[in-house]
């Protein structure tokens, strides 16, 4: 294991970002700065031992400030959307950003300024687990609206076997709603490849939320049987994207929360397998969280100037994202599971993305 660090450059507000490298010794890289958290390069070898760089971003910082659509960052406080920017908690109500608007009235992965385009802490060295990266950050209470002074905590790991593991944890001095996760794009031909339509999907998931025309959840957990949403046998992305559908017409395609079959809460349950046939490449994901969001790059296409890493333009479907996380909205949801984290008590989150080739 290795690891090594270099400056990245400045960002807007004149603050230094730094870039760590972790790598192993089957060829595993994982570049991850301390702006955003952010993943910048994922190299994995294939089937043949052949090495690429399995997700998508960019070649400097500026074009991850002024242009990014959450590429590899770490979210935060909240992940996915809060229906109209509030949430009440102990009788009182908050009042966050709706960063979405006019498009949609929702407040969208922590708001304009959350843990993706803040500079956190670092702290970089080996142990028996492999290469680490601790990052820290203090989110001030009402920080982009939400209560309580919010100690959090992101720790990356490569370990010798190909898993990159992340452990999400935040501390707060008064109550408040806590849903962390990292919002990688992954293409496992490699980035700047082509579509993700032919990656064999399974999901370890037998219900989903349905959303409404804000993508916001109706309150409901609806059965896979019979959707288009159904991955419970491994099946391409590219299969039903289009199908007839009504919660596929409102996302313009998968963008959906997938409810995670497990037999104990918060433990770490296999959530996910990706498979890419050409490169041979496999990812698995494992989570302690309830639920999984699968989004499959379905807006990337509206960004006319997303150029990545290869110089390359990202059309829609040219990267998925699968997002370990609690349920969208879940403040506003009573039946939902509880996001509340109490003062004095820790959250924490763990996510595994483990490879293979085969």
């Amino acid at each position: 294991m290795a690891i090594d660090k270099a400056l990245w450059g400045k960002t807007s507000s004149g603050e230094q970002a730094e870039l760590f490298t972790l790598s192993n010794s089957n060829g595993m890289i994982a570049k991850i700065s301390n702006y955003g958290g952010i993943i910048t390069e994922l190299h994995v070898p294939d089937k043949h031992g052949d090495i690429a760089d399995v997700v998508l971003g960019f070649d400097s910082l500026a074009e991850y400030e002024e242009k990014s659509p959450y590429f590899g960052a770490v979210i935060g406080r909240y992940a996915n959307r809060i229906a109209g920017g509030k949430f009440t908690l102990n009788g009182k109500e908050y009042t966050l950003a709706v960063n979405e608007f006019p498009k949609r009235n929702t407040h969208l992965h922590g708001g304009v300024t959350g843990f993706d385009k803040v500079i956190w802490d670092a702290k970089a060295y080996e142990n028996s687990e492999g290469a680490v990266l601790e990052l820290s950050y203090r989110s001030k209470d009402g920080e982009e609206g939400y209560p309580g002074n919010l100690n959090v905590k992101t720790i990356y790991i490569l370990t010798p076997d190909n898993s990159l593991r992340m452990t999400f944890s935040a501390t707060t001095d008064q109550d408040t709603v806590v849903n962390m996760t990292n919002h990688s794009y992954f293409n496992l031909s490699g980035e700047g490849s082509g579509t993700i339509l032919d990656h064999q999907v399974k999901i370890n998931a037998n219900a989903f939320t349905p959303v409404n025309h804000e993508l916001i959840p109706t309150g409901e957990m609806l059965p896979l049987d019979g959707t288009p949403l159904d991955f419970r046998i491994s099946k391409s992305i590219g299969r039903d994207i289009n199908a007839d559908f009504e919660q596929l017409r409102q996302c313009g395609g998968f963008d959906h929360n997938f409810v995670i079959d497990r037999k104990a809460d918060n433990t770490l349950a296999w959530a996910v397998e990706v498979y890419e046939p050409t490169s041979g490449r496999r990812m698995e994901v494992y989570t302690t969280q309830p639920g999984v969001q699968f989004y499959a790059g379905n807006c990337l296409s509206e960004k006319a100037d997303l150029f990545g890493k290869s110089g390359h333009f990202h059309p829609a479907h040219s990267g998925f994202c699968f997002e370990t996380q609690h349920f969208p909205d879940s403040p506003n949801q009573p039946h939902f599971p509880s996001t509340v984290l109490k003062a004095g008590n820790t959250y924490c989150h763990t996510a595994e993305y483990k490879f293979s080739a085969i």
